[in-house]
């Protein structure tokens, strides 16, 4: 007997019915196609996708995998029925799809945290991507300034500035290796009256992302803050270093007869000397990428480049404090930690006291969704 929908009243065979498109999603030189049978005429034994342009199939059950496509090509697909008797006519159309090449790249300290991934840099090194292009979010911070020195018992110095902080929510990259270039802090000074050094650019692909070093506290003599990311605090009531426009802050300003101001800070500018033999304490860090910091375990309690705190003349004086950095008294002893990537300003020194101390180094961290 003939199998019923297989062979027509007339004896003849008869083709199944054409299926329902589906939906296409796009893979790696590939796309998968969904359809659904026909629920009515002559049963079929197989199913083809098949690629406009090109003419490419695949066969199955849904969905069917169609694959050799061209990454960066837009298809649309049909899908046919076959039976014993014949192949259907096609389906309608897909919706169009563009098979891509996934994004791979290598570099720095890779951690996946929070559905993104995380490249973090705490020292030269290369951004490498391996295959395909991507919009990258880039936190690149500056090496942070050294405090002043004084060496006068009548006046103290101002604290170093933070590192400049520079974040770019979409950086185009492809297929290229990028220059990572991280700027050390400014080193702290043993020389009498001697501004704090400069802490020192942090660069991604050279010029592409230049986050500017903060700059060197004031010293009695020599009372000026210096300029940079963040300025450096100052001795004297003028002369406080300005901060760079969209990366950190002014330094503070000193107290007529002694103290001195504090480094400005990635979220404040730094405090005044607030009074006779008192530093002002350095400008507040930035919270603003906490998460970042959480999941490289980096900055300092979860912020990012505070200024350094000003120094008073002498043992009745006070060190300001420098941000997310503790703050210490008159005769700080211990630097930013390195390695970090904190980027605060250092603390300055009192007369007569140690070296003023060392900025925080810089950090550069990528992230995008895998």
């Amino acid at each position: 007997m003939p199998i019923l929908g297989v062979i027509s009243s007339a004896g003849y065979p008869r083709v199944p019915n054409a299926p329902t498109i589906g939906t296409a999603t796009a893979g790696n030189a590939s796309a998968t196609v969904t359809y659904t049978a026909s629920a009515t005429g002559p049963v079929a034994t197989s199913f083809t996708a098949t690629s406009s342009p090109s003419g490419l199939t695949g066969t199955g059950a849904s969905p069917i995998t169609v694959s050799g496509l061209t990454n960066g090509t837009s298809y649309t697909f049909t899908v046919t029925a076959t039976n014993a008797a014949g192949t259907s006519t096609a389906s309608a159309a897909s919706n169009s799809v563009t098979p891509v090449q996934p994004f791979a790249a290598t570099g720095g300290t890779i951690v996946n945290s929070g559905g993104y991934r995380y490249h973090t840099f705490l020292a030269d090194g290369t951004f490498q991507v391996t295959a395909g292009s991507a919009n990258v979010e880039v936190l690149l911070i500056a090496g942070g300034a050294a405090g002043g020195r004084s060496d006068d018992t009548s006046y103290g110095a101002g604290g170093g500035g933070a590192g400049g902080v520079l974040y770019t929510a979409s950086q185009a990259v492809s297929v290229n290796n990028y220059a990572i270039v991280i700027g050390a802090g400014g080193t702290g000074t043993s020389s009498p009256n001697v501004q704090g050094n400069n802490g020192n650019n942090s660069t991604f692909n050279s010029t592409t992302l230049v986050a500017i070093g903060g700059g060197g506290g004031g010293a009695h003599s020599n009372t000026a803050g210096r300029n940079g990311g963040s300025g450096g605090g100052a001795r004297a009531t003028t002369g406080n270093g300005t901060g760079t426009s969209g990366q950190g802050f002014n330094g503070g300003t000193g107290n007529s007869s002694s103290g001195g101001g504090g480094g400005g800070g990635a979220a404040g500018v730094g405090a005044n000397s607030p009074a006779n033999n008192q530093g002002g304490n350095g400008g507040a860090a930035t919270s603003a990428y906490s998460a970042w910091a959480s999941a490289t375990t980096t900055g300092v309690s979860g912020a990012y480049a505070g200024g350094g705190g000003g120094a008073g003349p002498n043992a009745n004086g006070t060190g300001g404090g420098g941000g997310a950095q503790p703050g210490s008294n008159v005769n700080p002893t211990v630097n930013v930690a390195a390695n970090t990537g904190s980027a605060n300003g250092g603390l300055a020194a009192k007369s007569g006291g140690s070296n003023s101390l060392n900025g925080g180094s810089g950090i550069c961290i990528i992230r995008y969704v895998p």
